[in-house]
């Protein structure tokens, strides 16, 4: 009997540790919302640290900005990282912001909702992937270590990573053009069947592959492609130093 008791004293002193490290271990968070008018044609900016950014278009004349703090260690932490939100009738930038004299694990992870023919002219997020849909202004989207993704575009871009993959889906190139461009990543651009653009892809260590019809041109450059879809029309320029570049046939949808 002293045996069993002795075991059940053990298994005990393990589960209340397990208990007491389960709320460490399963984190904590907190959400914030606010909303902000804005003309149509507005200017939007954000600056991120650590998590994903999602931004998307929609028809109301306002900025949706919901913010999600979270950190696998204790509450305290989230109070350490504030946010910091510029609002004007023209224009709306938020940014992270960090303690300087000490380190907060903390991701901040953001989805927004923004006018439709909102300029968003610059948008950088350090740690995190950045998902835009359906915006047509894109000045300068960034981000260091994640991917860029990009749905239902319809006009210019420009859009860098530097250890991540990027993906475009162009319906329409608009007149200022297209650069997507990563470092350590692959390059994919869905296109429309009737876009007419004048391509270049700038591919080190990789390759390059096209399924829509691409007239090529010859070019001086090594591991340079120069090609014309359609009639040619507005520059798209496609980069990477270690991944592949591939231009694919955009599928419609119902």
């Amino acid at each position: 009997m002293a045996g069993c008791s002795s075991s059940l004293r053990v298994s005990m002193v393990v589960f209340c540790a397990f208990a007491l490290l389960a709320p460490v271990c399963l984190g904590t968070s907190q959400e914030i919302t606010r909303t902000f008018p804005m003309r149509a044609d507005g200017v939007f900016e954000l600056n991120n640290v650590n998590g994903t950014v999602e931004i998307e278009a929609w028809d109301r004349n306002e900025v949706e900005i919901r913010a999600i703090k979270s950190t696998p260690e204790q509450q305290f932490l989230l109070d350490l990282v504030s946010i910091e939100i510029k609002a004007q009738a023209g224009s709306v930038s938020v940014s992270t912001r960090y303690p300087q004299q000490e380190g907060a694990e903390v991701a901040v992870d953001y989805v927004i909702h923004v006018p439709r023919h909102a300029q968003l002219s610059h948008v950088n997020n350090i740690n995190g992937t950045l998902r835009i849909f359906s915006l047509e202004s894109l000045e300068d989207l960034r981000t260091v270590n994640g991917n860029i993704e990009i749905y239902e575009s319809s006009g210019s871009m420009h859009a860098h990573t530097t250890n991540g993959n990027v993906y475009v889906e162009l319906k329409h190139a608009g007149d200022r053009g297209i650069f997507a461009e990563t470092k350590n990543g692959s390059v994919v651009l869905a296109v429309a069947s009737d876009v007419e653009a004048d391509l270049e892809a700038r591919c080190m260590n990789g390759s390059f592959s096209s399924e829509s019809p691409l007239v090529m041109e010859s070019g001086a450059e090594p591991r340079t492609v120069h090609g014309v879809l359609g009639h040619g029309g507005a520059r798209i320029h496609l980069g990477t130093v270690n991944g592949t570049i591939r231009v694919v046939v955009l599928k419609s949808t119902i």
